[in-house]
């Protein structure tokens, strides 16, 4: 800007009286052009809001007229040439022009440190993921190191559907039973039955059940385990009830006290009071939570029982079913400690065949699961005489020689009903 028109500035402005004009005169080229006695008007004012400030128009020819009376102001009466504007009232009706925000330059991509953070939870994911997937595979292999075998199964052809065979070893080995009885037993034997269509059934064979046993003639079905361990009673159960058994597991009197604790109790029934010493069972009429002793107890009595071994068989199928509810509560199958503790108690004290790992017996528990819901059937074969006494074996249980064949086919081929157990 040049030094005359700065605000403030001190280079007084030169005087245009008496200057010649330039360039050629309106009248001609001889002309004499007139010398305008008013000062020529300066360039436009802006005011500082952009606003062109009126100006007096340009005075052609000669010198303007002046109204009469009125003289000519003088420099000190003249305003400054960028005096402050004032507001006229208009303008200070009008909102002042509110300042537009600025825009920014276009969103740049994440940091680094957010990117960073975004890996660092999907690597947190992708572990939990492993370790989620990891430690039932860990688990069920460590399991299936825990498995003890044996010896067990016939190698006869096989039937329809799959059948495991359950044996309950009362040894006084174990410590469990403290009573002058000495080697070993099976006091508890029952059949499930998974066939190809139709309901899974669990039958209890009572352990008295008279029968044929190879190589020793006729006597108690219990009596196979004493003579020949888990092969013979394999064999014993495959010719009484012309099922194969495909899968046998065997599990000692502590096992189930253990399993029970294992679980933090069961919840047992039974409608009749009992005090019976040879079992230690005392029980008062009705439910009543049971820890590993009492629940081992109650699976054992059979004497103060009115129903004898038939009795002992379903108090026996109450107690599994009780521990396979228990096993199935969210509690448990939510608490990886408790896996744990409650496979090696079971594991500790079950035996199987040399052909069932771990995942049969996972396939087994849901089979007796589906055996004891409410599509599945559960109790004895047809029974014609529950204190037979053929002479030199005691009380033994006859099965019915008209029903229990069929009884037994129909068995195989998933067609019995709820009917065949009354």
């Amino acid at each position: 800007m040049p030094p005359s028109f700065a605000p403030g500035g001190s280079a007084p402005r030169p005087d245009a009286r008496g200057a010649r004009p330039v360039g050629p005169p309106p009248g001609g080229a001889d002309a004499t052009r007139a010398m305008p006695t008013s000062r020529p008007a300066g360039p436009e004012r802006r005011s500082l809001h952009g606003q062109a400030r009126p100006t007096s128009p340009p005075q052609s020819g000669a010198q303007a007229s002046r109204p009469a009376g009125a003289q000519r102001a003088t420099p000190s009466q003249r305003p400054a040439a960028y005096a402050p504007r004032t507001t006229t009232p208009a303008e200070a009706a009008t909102p002042p022009r509110q300042p537009q925000p600025q825009r920014g330059p276009a969103a740049s991509p994440a940091p680094r440190k957010r990117r960073r953070r975004g890996r660092w939870v999907a690597a947190v994911v992708v572990v939990l993921l492993v370790l989620v997937l990891a430690w039932p595979v860990g688990l069920l292999w460590w399991a299936n190191g825990r498995i003890s075998h044996v010896s067990a199964l016939s190698g006869a052809a096989n039937t329809p559907g799959t059948t495991y065979l359950l044996a309950g070893s009362d040894s006084r080995a174990d410590g469990a039973a403290d009573d002058a009885t000495e080697g070993q037993r099976s006091d508890t034997i029952m059949l499930l039955h998974k066939p190809e269509s139709g309901p899974t059934a669990l039958v209890s064979l009572p352990r008295d059940t008279y029968t044929d046993i190879p190589g020793r003639g006729a006597a108690k079905l219990n009596a196979a385990y004493s003579y020949g361990g888990p092969e013979l009673l394999v064999e014993t159960v495959e010719g009484l009830t012309g099922l194969t058994v495909d899968h046998y597991v065997e599990i000692g009197m502590a096992g189930v006290r253990d399993v029970v604790d294992a679980v933090g109790g069961v919840e047992l029934c039974l409608d009749y009071d009992v005090d019976d010493w040879r079992s230690d069972l005392v029980w008062e009429a009705g439910c009543h939570p049971a820890d590993g002793a009492t629940a081992l107890a109650f699976s054992r009595m059979r004497y103060s029982d009115p129903d004898g071994d038939i009795g002992r068989t379903a108090r026996q199928r109450q107690l599994v079913s009780s521990i396979i509810s228990e096993v199935a509560t969210p509690s448990t199958v939510l608490d990886p400690r408790g896996h744990v503790e409650l496979i090696d108690s079971a594991l500790s004290a079950i035996v199987v065949d040399d052909d069932t790992g771990i995942i049969d017996l996972a396939r087994m528990g849901l089979a007796f699961r589906s055996a004891s819901g409410s599509g599945g059937l559960v109790g004895p074969p047809p029974i014609a005489d529950p204190n037979y006494r053929p002479g030199g074996v005691g009380s033994t249980v006859l099965l019915d020689p008209n029903l229990a064949p069929d009884f037994f086919a129909r068995l195989a081929t998933g067609d019995l009903t709820a009917a065949d157990f009354d």
